[in-house]
């Protein structure tokens, strides 16, 4: 019994890489627009979220460098933790891109128009509509 509990334990510890740059990045930035979303949805948080600049990541634009040091950088809501926590984030993700990760990503576009304006996931229709 003990063996077989052995057995599973290797296989299941084999089979589970660790993350890469791209997989940590975009998990990263996926979080980060979540929160910002939340944020931003929040009732109970600051009214100086507002003037945030617009947070949509999109890891394979090169405009997110310079769109995460802006939002970095953006001297409002300095009294705000849930801000404070998300330049946080964003500021790491930054370091990740610029530094640990910068020769393992690829950038597929530089429109920065684009991280502006995010474009939204298609509605998937149920067996049930058709």
């Amino acid at each position: 019994m003990k063996m077989l509990l052995l057995l599973v334990a290797l296989l299941s510890a084999a089979s589970a890489a660790p993350p890469t740059c791209y997989s940590r990045v975009l998990s990263l930035s996926k979080e980060i627009t979540e929160s910002f979303r939340q944020l931003q949805t929040s009732a109970t948080v600051d009214s100086c979220v507002g003037t945030l600049p617009r947070l949509y990541l999109d890891i394979h634009n090169y405009c997110v460098l310079a769109k995460l040091r802006d939002f970095v950088a953006y001297p409002g809501c300095d009294r705000v933790p849930e801000v404070n926590e998300l330049k946080e984030k964003a500021r790491s993700l930054y370091t990740i891109l610029i530094s640990y990760c910068r020769r393992d990503l690829v950038f597929l576009t530089d429109d920065c128009n684009a991280l502006e304006i995010p474009i939204s996931p298609p509605i998937e229709h149920s067996i049930t509509e058709s």
